[in-house]
């Protein structure tokens, strides 16, 4: 041990003596930091991490890769070495202090790089510090071993030089540490799934963005413990202590082994795509981290208030400030300025009822029909409309809930998704006609994506016990049974019952789809939590608004499902024609289906849907009596249904609203704080209040005067992040 500790205390006076060692560990990199901080806006947290980021990678490259391996070299050639040798020493310690030594100069940089980033920027420290640390030390040592290997592989200062380069600048260039790997295509972020610093860069923004834990990053932590080890090891067997000593061609090779670790790792992320996801989620995280001021708009709360003009400050993905009138210079606070006189800042929308693997019309041919990326694309659609939010209340589990994760992650770019799971229904109830003509394996694999039919309390019980380890955010129930061409069986009121004490025990929200009042009153007497639909057919009546209003349920109307099948049975397809409509598309489906609508073959189902008791008036006068009586009202569409394509849904939802007679007032909120409410987010999104998540939509004009302003969008803001509209359909 008292050699370890001489050798260390050696290494360490020798390296403070030198000027270069203290230019390259500590002033270099301080340079890169003010470089950075400059071109890149380090006012934000978001940039300043990265900032962070980038300078400790290239320390840590520079610290390993030259400081131990071009320096091992040097003191060989200058016969440093061969003093060593007559000593009763073995190569061990001189291993081991070179590592000690490389950690001990360069912790200090962490800390002061961590220290100006706070004090001088304003990014506050880490949540993990302790994970920072322990991960760092592990790539100080890792990258110590890798410079070692490549200095006992080389016979020469000008060899080692060249090999030092040929692992440095790959890494230097393509990990993160000097271009943004948002820049990378695809294809180049499998590539540097097999760089070690890949990993250092992304652990430490996911420990800084995300709060991610040492365990999060156990792959690329165990890779990095793997080669220190046998870094030492190598390092240990190949040492030489003189320059005369050559190694053989062969043995270079050795420095492979070292890389083996990476190499795998490289290859079982290739195949998993799990650092692909990591690195677009990290870099959606750095791209709502912005600063921006809303300045001169008019804010329309969520809860009904407005403030004629005001401001609003954004700032790392939250709603940072509210201000009546001017607000402050924007110099002040270190924000970019987005002008909005003339308009109208909402909270993001949101639509609590759609249906995202239905496509809404008619495809001519189906095998080409990928549910997984239509989903996908719908979920763009409704962002690229301000509608920052989704209820799934009917769609297949497995890929709504995979594809949840990716969307709600940031891996992919869309509105965020709650899903109810799948319906709970009768055999041959609603929601089962959608499989009743396929063969009987698919239909069987279809429904138990789709549907739940308990066949007793205690199945009904487990199954919504089930979904909830499953993680779905709500539970739906189905008491429709139709009329006209299209009768359903009616799910047994005592498997409801059952489903709905099971939701509540599970703090589950319970939808129910109703078609009628006797519907109405089955679900208002279990407690649910939204009405969905009401009904098309007859009246309700003040008593049973009443009973809803005891039972705190919200009521969604979905006129748009009204207008929808009234436009369907004529054959008209004036909805496939609005604005919004015809910029989302698909062109292919919005053409398909108008060519379609005339079709013989179309004719059955429009004779069926005209048939349907469903009545766009009834369902306006039940709203308007909704109203009246204060029953909290939220807005759903119903959509990939015939005619109502995904993206716009909520503007014409409330336009119909409008038309019904309800304000514009109420409309609005509505679409904002009553439905967050509703999924019980109402702490995160559905207003715009400090602390919330800056979910914002700004359009031209005041929809408070006029409700067609919602559709006249001028910038969307989704947890903080500026959606460049146009490229939302291009991601991949």
């Amino acid at each position: 041990m008292k050699s370890y500790i001489a050798l260390i205390d050696l290494n360490l006076k020798l390296a403070l003596r030198q000027k270069s060692v203290l230019f390259f560990n500590y002033l270099f990199p301080l340079i890169f930091f003010g470089v950075f901080a400059q071109a890149m806006h380090g006012d934000s947290n978001g940039a300043m991490t990265q900032i962070v980021t980038m300078v400790v990678v290239i320390g840590v490259l520079g610290n390993g890769l030259f400081g131990a391996g071009i320096r091992a070299v040097q003191e060989r050639e200058a016969n440093i070495l061969r003093r060593f040798k007559v000593t009763p020493i073995t190569p061990l310690p001189i291993l081991v202090a070179a590592s000690v030594v490389g950690w001990i100069l360069f912790m200090p940089l962490v800390v002061g790089v961590f220290s100006l980033a706070h004090f001088g920027y304003g990014m506050p420290w880490p949540d993990r510090p302790l994970a920072i640390f322990l991960f760092v030390t592990l790539a100080i040592l890792a990258f110590r071993a890798i410079g070692m290997i490549l200095a006992s592989v080389a016979n020469s200062m000008q060899e080692s030089q060249i090999l030092v380069q040929l692992v440095y600048l790959p890494m230097l260039f393509l990990s993160g540490a000097t271009f943004p790997t948002s820049m990378f295509p695809p294809w180049l972020l499998i590539v540097t799934g097999f760089l070690p610093a890949t990993y250092l860069v992304s652990g430490l923004e996911g420990m800084m963005l995300r709060q991610e834990s040492l365990l999060a990053n156990g792959l690329a932590a165990i890779a990095l413990a793997i080669t220190v080890i046998v870094g030492l090891f190598i390092s240990y067997k190949l040492f030489r202590w003189e320059k005369e000593e050559k190694i053989r061609t062969a043995s270079k090779l050795w420095v492979g082994a070292v890389m083996l670790p990476f190499l795998v790792l490289g290859l079982w992320q290739a195949h998993t795509q799990q650092n692909v996801a990591k690195t677009k989620m990290l870099n959606r995280q750095l791209a709502r981290s912005e600063i921006y001021l809303i300045r001169g708009a008019r804010i329309f709360i969520g809860d009904g208030n407005a403030i004629e003009q005001g401001s609003v400050l954004v700032r790392n993905g939250k709603i940072a400030e509210v201000y009546e009138g001017e607000g402050p210079d924007p110099k002040s606070v270190k924000a970019s300025i987005i002008e909005a006189a003339g308009k109208t800042l909402l909270p993001g929308l949101i639509d609590v009822h759609v249906h995202l693997v239905a496509p809404g019309g008619f495809y001519s041919d189906m095998s080409k029909y990928d549910p997984e990326s239509h989903i996908l694309r719908n979920l763009a659609a409704y962002l690229y409309n301000g509608i920052t939010a989704v209820r799934s209340v009917g769609d297949p589990l497995d890929i709504v809930l995979k594809v949840r994760s990716q969307v709600n992650s940031g891996e992919r770019l869309g509105a965020e998704l709650y899903t109810c799971g799948p319906l709970f229904t009768a055999p041959g109830g609603h929601g089962t006609e959608y499989f009743k003509d396929m063969p009987e394996n698919m239909r069987k694999a279809a429904e138990a994506q789709f549907t739940r039919i308990p066949t007793n309390a205690a199945q009904a019980h487990q199954q919504v016990v089930d979904l909830k380890q499953s993680g779905v955010d709500c539970i739906k129930a189905v008491l429709e049974s139709g009329g006209g061409l299209s009768v359903y069986n009616r799910l047994d009121t005592t498997m409801f019952q059952a489903v709905a004490q099971e939701a509540h025990a599970q703090n589950l929200p319970l939808a129910v789809h109703t078609g009628d009042l006797r519907d109405l009153t089955d679900a208002v007497s279990a407690r649910a939590d939204s009405i969905e639909h009401g009904s098309f057919r007859e009246a309700i009546p003040d008593s049973s608004f009443q009973q809803m209003l005891a039972a705190k349920s919200f009521y969604d109307p979905t006129l748009s499902i009204g207008e929808a099948f009234r436009d369907f049975a004529a054959g008209k397809t004036d909805l496939l024609k609005r604005s919004l409509v015809q910029q989302v598309g698909p062109a292919d489906l919005i053409e398909e289906t108008e060519k379609e609508m005339a079709s013989p073959d179309v004719a059955p189902i429009r004779e069926r849907i005209a048939a349907f008791p469903i009545h766009l008036e009834i369902g306006m006068q039940n709203l308007l009596h909704a109203q009246k009586a204060e029953i909290p009202l939220v807005t759903g569409s119903d959509a990939g249904n015939f005619l109502i394509l995904h993206g716009p849904t909520v503007q014409h939802e409330i336009e119909l609203w409008v038309r019904a007679g309800i304000p514009a007032a109420v409309a609005l909120q509505a679409a904002t704080y009553n439905a967050a409410r509703l999924l019980r987010q109402e702490s995160h999104i559905g207003s715009i209040r400090v602390g919330n998540d800056a979910d914002l939509l700004l359009v031209d004009g005041n929809p408070l005067e006029d409700i067609s302003a919602v559709e006249r969008i001028s910038v969307v803001i989704f947890k903080g992040e500026q959606i460049d509209r146009s490229d939302l359909f291009n991601q991949k």
